[in-house]
């Protein structure tokens, strides 16, 4: 038997999972960017949520 199938299946596993931790990452910025009471705290959550969503291509 092949094992490739396998490894195939937890490699999506993976990806899945870092994707979504990616995803609440940047959920949980902008939230802190719009419910913070200090402006300070709000405009470095911005500066952090512009970070995570840079392209990667436009270099």
């Amino acid at each position: 038997m092949s094992v490739l199938p396998a490894v195939l299946n937890d490699a999506a596993a993976v990806a899945a999972a870092t994707g979504l931790a990616y995803t609440g990452a940047v959920v949980a910025v902008a939230a802190a960017s719009v419910l913070s009471r200090s402006a300070e705290r709000r405009r470095d959550a911005r500066e952090t949520l512009m970070i995570l969503m840079r392209r990667r291509g436009a270099r």
